[in-house]
């Protein structure tokens, strides 16, 4: 009977030693798929939106987000500038702070990169919820609430994070330091998650794209950050309690969630990220820079002109989202027939697009001009049989 207890003890030493060595792996592995994604991501802001502020292309702002860039809202732009800064210094604190090497060998860096990290997540927090409800940058309440309860908790985890560090309980300072990275994180979270249904179903499900609307987004508000903070209460669990099967299951559920995020990362740098990115280091003039400063000088008419005398110069970018996002500009500001010629202008030039289509009849929508609106509706399902924007517009107009 002894023989067999001692056969078995090494045994369970190993499996439990073995249990440990995949959780921690999984753990690290995760890790460094979410940070190698929130570095893309910060580089794509940093040279997106930094290059076309240095270049007076403030209108690129709002292909993006919305009401990212409003013209005379100094203080709106300002806290839009400010969220943008925040997030990529936080991105780049958040890359250091659990690094157990960095936090063993120079302390006074990781205090001082801690204190860089909390303030940035309040600022990018912060500025988030002015966006959210001065602003308007998500027209659906329902998920204003849930990004609003995601900034709540990143002023507690911060605030509780800071108190253990403080008190220099440090074993709990790190789990409300990791609660503080997560739901820091909820609008990355977010981002990799609609991707993933993106490559999963090969089509948005449970929302409107264009108006980035629907159940799917709600439930994303929540989940980016619920979600991940229920999966680090089971990981502290893991951690506690011994068991070697309780610990393999959280090791295969964090290897499940790194190839999920490694996917999703995948999906959003290759529709978003690298082609931000690609943008920024093009050297080529902005036309739309050029046609806003034209309009507000000389009128449309004027642009309209410059637009057709430049087309074809190769120093110049006539890309299609540049009309497009100018365009949207416009019509959000109220200037709808200065809109509905932009839009006019980008579909001539690019006949075989849809969203060209679109936009023109979202001009006309404004305009109160059912009859042509509905026509560019029909031009644009008949381009793209898929468009989920213009079938649901038509449906709106009574004309399918």
């Amino acid at each position: 009977m002894s023989t067999i207890t001692f056969a078995a003890a090494p045994a369970r030493i190993s499996a439990d030693r073995l249990a440990d060595s995949a959780l921690k792996s999984m753990a690290a592995f995760w890790f460094v798929t979410a940070v190698a994604s929130q570095l893309i991501l910060a580089i794509s802001i940093a040279l997106f939106y930094g290059s076309t502020t240095a270049r007076g292309a403030l209108w690129a702002w709002n292909s993006h987000m919305l009401h990212g860039r409003v013209t005379g809202d100094t203080m709106g732009n300002a806290v839009v500038a400010t969220h943008l800064l925040a997030a990529v210094i936080m991105i780049l604190g958040g890359a250091i702070q659990f690094v157990p090497r960095i936090r063993a060998r120079f302390p006074v860096v990781h205090r001082w990169s801690g204190r860089l990290y909390v303030l940035s997540a309040a600022a990018l927090s912060g500025a988030g919820v002015y966006m959210l409800w001065v602003r308007g940058s998500i027209v659906d309440t329902a998920s204003s609430w849930g990004f609003t309860l995601d900034a709540v908790a990143i002023w507690i985890c911060a605030a509780m994070a800071v108190r253990y560090a403080i008190a220099r309980d440090f074993r709990t300072h790190r789990q409300w330091a990791l609660r503080l990275f997560l739901v820091a994180s909820g609008s990355w979270f977010s981002r990799v998650g609609i991707f993933l249904t993106f490559l999963i179903f090969q089509r948005p499900v449970g929302f409107d794209p264009v108006t980035f609307t629907g159940w799917f987004i709600t439930f994303v508000s929540y989940a980016m950050f619920l979600v991940p903070l229920a999966v680090a209460e089971l990981y502290f669990l893991a951690q506690r309690r011994p068991g070697a099967v309780r610990r393999l299951a959280m090791a295969a559920t964090l290897f499940v969630l790194t190839m999920a995020t490694a996917a999703g990362t995948f999906g959003v740098a290759a529709a978003r990220w690298i082609p931000d990115i690609r943008d920024a280091l093009d050297t080529r003039k902005s036309i739309a820079t050029a046609l806003e400063t034209t309009i507000a000088s000389n009128g449309i008419d004027a642009a309209v002109r410059q637009y057709r005398a430049l087309k074809g110069h190769k120093d110049w970018n006539f890309g299609e989202d540049q009309l497009n996002v100018l365009g949207r500009q416009f019509l959000r500001a109220g200037q709808v027939p200065e809109a509905i010629r932009l839009f006019a202008l980008n579909a001539e030039t690019f006949p075989n697009s849809s969203a060209a289509q679109n936009s023109l009849g979202d001009g006309y929508v404004k305009a109160e001009n059912r009859v042509l609106a509905v026509a560019s509706y029909r031009k644009a399902l008949q381009l793209n049989p898929k468009s989920l924007k213009a079938r649901a517009e038509l449906q709106k107009l009574g004309a399918l």
